[in-house]
């Protein structure tokens, strides 16, 4: 897919997932919670494939929990968190976070109860803020993306969960965005952490939660004793087997696919700010993902820009997808005090592993030529 540039939003499934998927479904598509054989076989093939996946992020197998996703996972924490926290009991999300974390803390929590840590001018958390959080507020957790979906910005998640640690809060973070794009084995550290297989060339559907021990157990979902009682529902095994093999595959010479990534990511970004000048990077001067660009266009609304593109074969965002037709939505904009009329003119570009440079450049092109097509007030071609 060489027009592809919405990979933040999902990625194609990978070779090594599609096939562990297919392996998978026709030697273990028997319903793993029975009592046959072949069912027994399926709940081996289960339980190694997740000391597989707890190896990949450094974690013990037992605080793993496949879900359906991130948005079920960062849904059971904080309804986990509803019913364990004392009724004047708060939590801590970032400005930035991704709506699957903001609105499930408020609709679970209640808005009063939910503390926002504001970031820097480069959509950056400072730990001296979230000291001062710490301090006056007294969160029971922290929630802090370890990159964002938006800007790509990656925060100092190790150092922030250090403080967490020494204040006695704990730390969970959504790394839907950081797995497959960042190197993954150091998360295990954090008390809590989600994330979506498809973000990183996985299928759709399958997630996890890490807990932050073996004993702990708070399901949102009721009615089977699956995952160690924590979350009710027939396995999906094909799914996770192809979960374990696209986090395998994608971090095989991650940082080599990084450096290359950032190298066309960066030119393509000079060329836009000489095409058309007064065009804004947002959080260009902090460490990004190597695939991400978050751009504020001088003129035109961001669905001119998409309609546009789309034409030419292009496929873009306006930013997050689990925002989209919320015209100017971008909270990560939002949090950096942008006007309304910026926040309609937000477009995201990002790239996967595959996406080569003649394609950011035939990007480059496309964007110069829909400018002047809407400079000049013509019709689409």
């Amino acid at each position: 897919m060489p027009a592809y540039f919405d990979h933040n939003a999902t990625t194609p499934l990978s070779p090594a997932a599609r096939a562990a998927w297919l392996r998978a479904s026709d030697q273990h598509w028997h319903n793993a919670s029975s009592l046959y054989r072949e069912a027994g076989l399926t709940s081996q093939a289960l339980e190694a494939a997740r000391e597989q996946f707890a190896d990949l992020l450094g974690v013990e197998p037992e605080r793993v929990v496949f879900t359906s996703g991130a948005t079920e996972s960062n849904n059971t924490l904080f309804a986990g968190l509803s019913k364990c926290l004392p009724a004047d009991g708060v939590v801590a999300i970032s400005a930035i976070e991704h709506p699957s974390v903001r609105e499930a803390a408020r609709a679970w929590l209640g808005r009063g109860r939910v503390i926002e840590i504001p970031v820097n001018d480069q959509g950056v958390v400072q730990p001296e803020v979230l000291q001062g959080i710490l301090q006056q507020h007294s969160p029971a957790l922290v929630s802090l993306m370890a990159a964002n979906n938006e800007s790509g910005v990656l925060q100092p998640w190790e150092e922030l969960l250090k403080i967490c640690r020494e204040s006695g809060a704990r730390f969970h973070s959504d790394a839907a965005q950081w797995i497959g794009k960042q190197p993954a084995d150091q998360l295990g550290t954090c008390d809590y952490l989600t994330g979506s297989a498809h973000k990183f060339g996985g299928p759709k559907g399958i997630g996890f939660l890490i807990l932050a021990d073996a004993e702990e157990s708070f399901p949102l979902l009721h009615g089977g004793p699956q995952e160690n009682s924590r979350r009710a529902g027939t396995e999906n095994y094909p799914a996770i087997a192809a979960m374990v093999a696209a986090l395998e595959s994608a971090t095989e010479n991650i940082e080599a696919a990084q450096e290359t990534q950032r190298q066309h990511r960066n030119a393509f970004e000079v060329e836009m700010e000489s095409t058309f000048p007064g065009l804004r990077v947002i959080s260009e001067k902090a460490p990004r993902l190597s695939n991400t660009s978050l751009l504020v266009m001088p003129r035109h609304d961001n669905l001119k820009w998409l309609t546009r593109l789309t034409r030419r074969g292009f496929a873009i965002s306006t930013g997050s997808a689990c925002s989209s037709g919320k015209e100017g939505s971008s909270v990560v904009v939002q949090a950096l005090g942008a006007s309304w009329e910026e926040l309609k003119r937000v477009v995201r570009i990002s790239s996967g592993p595959d996406t080569s440079a003649e394609d950011w450049q035939s990007l480059a092109v496309g964007f110069a030529e829909v400018g002047a097509e809407l400079d000049a007030g013509g019709r689409p071609k």
